[in-house]
């Protein structure tokens, strides 16, 4: 592995990769153990398979955007540490599976070649921020947000803020109204605004899928452009003090807002203003404009011979840009899988043929922008060799389905095997839902709902029945959720749970009744008309469970009886409370704040200190058996325990101490003083450490 350390050129991303290399060794030398270093690795893009002994690695794609070279940098990591297949997840990222663990630090490596990481795209952080995948071409757009996604991935990788929060964190910028990158069920959801003549932000906070979907709640009506990255530190800081960290089924914000109330969230929001790395920021977006640069090499003139399929096409997969003469091409990829042959052609002829750009798409698909309109011809005939001119992109027969039980530890059933038969069900007996983009299904294969089947026209989730002894694959049908716009949407209601083998007949069922009772109406419409219980009594038959075959037993895409086998999560880190681990940590914090002062970064040192605090506190409480559940109850339960008791003698009550952070600025002086006061805090609650470990003995 030592030739990747002289090929990085970026010191910090070089120390990344070093540093999960030596935690490996740790690890792998039983120095660390396995759930602290679960939150590590996760952290790096590092996320373990339901297979035993290979990983499956997270590339994290801001906004989806990737260029020809990242994608064929992409395929040749790929190629040669995992199987050549590329998945595109519904946060425009990729993933790659069964790759060893022991190649992930030099597989890291050759990603940062093209500048492509792999920090944060898993565990406790800033997950991927997301956009509509026609932002900066969309005809709707107030304006281009891309370069304010841009900015705020760049201002949150390595942040300190953001690094071991109590749960994950999602982000979406939506290019318009229209809401497509779904604010209202993030963490913090954007939609762009301009209100006289100033470009800013409608901003939506707390929304949130999983086994308890939450709608977001508004934060603000309009926030210029200048303070998106201040408003995003904030709700960061505060979240990651207060948000729970012991019931991890708790912990995400949704659960905070919920606890305290927005109001009162708002106000602690409020009071850390002026610890804020930035009062103002001002987002760069020239490398985002200008002219769209013209294709390298002259597409030559083709004839199409049939010119109905290419007619076809164009009005099912080709959507126009607000740049004249420009359009972009939808590909509809099946279950967001494609390999690296095609990827490695598709990188050639985006870079020669178009302005070298593509963007993954929140539906598992993929958007070529800026091609010519005189070049649609060439494009379809070279898309169609790769198997890439298949009807219905973003349409009803798009559906989107997570890898359940394919790879992921949580999966209970086939998500992507009945995707498959849906599909095929839709192709071949529903062909007039080709260009429908009225009805959406989506499929997970757990209640986590990374298929997003709870905010879905038509979803399903994975779970088994119990028939006798026996337990069978099962889906429940879910109805009537949906994308209102501008901050708005709906969840979809429990109508039933199945047997898997049934899903197709349930979808028959469904859009049948919709053709002959109220196909002149939308779908949400026809659902709300007829209500949740007539959808539960068309679809009863399908639940009996007296009447299972030897078939109903197999799940889709399987050939074995099925076997109902979860693992231990991995979507976010698992919280570690080990004495030993904790203070090594809040030294490593400590180590960490005083390189950041070096560096004259005051904020990033003044906030390493603070979780030095934290985690120092924290391994003191841990040893004399005392439970917490956020950092500001962890500050609070320390002075109750240690110096209110005089056991440990501070200058100060602990929460004077480090809630100063919140009321001084980010200055030389106050990081110096601040720094100094940790470490001083540091080696007190180790000797006290040192002597209790003693006295034990």
């Amino acid at each position: 592995m030592e030739s990747f350390r002289t090929e990085i050129e970026n010191p910090i991303v070089q120390k990344d990769i070093i540093d999960l290399e030596r935690k490996i060794r740790l690890f792998k030398e039983g120095k660390i153990d396995d759930e602290r270093f679960r939150s590590l690795r996760l952290a790096r893009g590092v996320y373990g398979q339901r297979q035993e002994g290979v990983q499956m690695i997270r590339i994290k794609l801001p906004y989806g955007k990737v260029t020809g070279e990242q994608l064929l940098r992409i395929s040749k990591v790929s190629d040669e540490y995992s199987t050549g297949r590329l998945h595109i997840t519904t946060r425009q990222d990729i993933q790659i599976h069964y790759v060893s663990l022991d190649r992930t630090p030099e597989l890291w490596a050759e990603l940062e070649k093209d500048d492509v990481t792999l920090r944060e795209a898993c565990g406790n952080t800033v997950r991927n921020i997301t956009a509509s995948e026609l932002a900066g071409v969309d005809v709707d757009e107030p304006f281009d947000v891309s370069p304010y996604a841009h900015a705020l991935f760049q201002f949150l990788l390595r942040n300190p803020v953001c690094q071991e929060m109590g749960r994950k964190f999602k982000i979406s910028f939506s290019s318009s109204d229209k809401d497509t990158a779904l604010s209202y069920l993030h963490d913090l959801g954007f939609i762009p605004k301009i209100v006289n003549g100033e470009k800013g932000f409608k901003v939506m906070l707390g929304g949130g899928l999983g086994s308890q979907p939450s709608h977001a709640e508004l934060l603000s009506e309009f926030i210029p452009v200048n303070q998106i990255i201040p408003t995003t530190e904030g709700v960061l800081r505060i979240f990651d003090r207060f948000g729970e960290r012991a019931k991890r089924l708790k912990a995400r914000m949704k659960f905070l807002i919920k606890d305290i109330g927005s109001e009162e969230f708002l106000r602690l929001v409020d009071e850390e203003k002026k610890a804020l790395s930035y009062q103002s920021f001002e987002i760069d977006t020239t490398a985002f404009e200008g002219e769209i640069s013209e294709p390298l090499l002259v597409a030559p003139k083709v004839t199409i011979e049939d010119k109905d399929a290419f007619e076809t096409w164009k009005k099912s997969n080709v959507i126009p840009q607000k740049q004249t003469g420009y359009v972009a091409i939808g590909i509809k990829v099946l279950l967001g899988d494609f390999y690296t042959d095609k990827a490695r052609l598709l990188a050639d002829l985006i870079k020669n043929y178009a302005a070298n750009e593509l963007r993954f798409s929140l539906r598992q698909n993929i958007v070529i922008r800026h091609v010519k309109e005189e070049n649609l011809e060439f494009f379809y005939e070279e898309l169609a060799k790769l198997g890439f001119v298949e009807l219905g992109y973003d349409t009803t027969g798009d559906i989107t389905a997570c890898p359940g039980t394919d790879t992921c530890n949580l999966g209970i059933a086939s998500s992507t095997g009945i995707a498959v038969e849906l599909e095929r069900v839709l192709k071949e007996e529903y062909p007039q839902y080709s260009n429908n983009k009225g009805i959406t299904i989506k499929i997970s294969g757990c209640m986590n709902a990374c298929g997003q089947h709870n905010m879905s026209e038509i979803g399903f989730q994975g779970m088994s029945i119990n028939a006798g002894k026996l337990v069978a694959p099962a889906l429940q049908v879910l109805l009537g959720g949906g994308i209102l716009g501008n901050g708005s949407g709906r969840f979809s209601d429990k109508v039933i749970k199945i047997p898997s083998r049934r899903g197709p007949d349930a979808l028959r069922y469904i859009l049948n009744d919709f053709e002959s009772n109220g196909s002149e109406l939308s779908f949400l419409n026809y659902y709300d008309d007829k209500g949740e219980k007539y959808f539960y009594e068309m679809l009863k038959p399908l639940a009996d469970t007296t009447n299972l075959t030897e078939a109903d037993f197999v799940d889709w895409g399987n050939a074995d009886n099925y076997v109902k086998a979860v693992g231990v999560g991995e979507c976010a880190g698992v919280v570690i409370d080990l004495v030993a681990t904790l203070l090594l940590e809040a030294k490593d914090k400590l180590t960490f704040a005083q390189e950041a002062f070096e560096d004259k970064k005051w904020s990033d040192a003044i906030y390493h200190a603070y979780a030095g605090y934290v985690n120092g506190a924290k391994a003191l409480l841990l040893s004399e058996n005392q439970k917490t559940n956020n950092q500001a109850g962890i500050i609070d339960l320390f002075d109750t325990v240690f110096v209110q008791t005089n056991k440990i003698d501070l200058k100060a009550s602990l929460k004077e101490l480090v809630l100063q952070i919140n009321q001084n600025e980010p200055s030389e002086a106050f990081s110096q003083k601040y720094i100094e006061e940790a470490i001083a805090f540091f080696e007190n609650i180790e000797s006290y450490r040192a002597k209790e470990l003693v006295d034990e003995k």
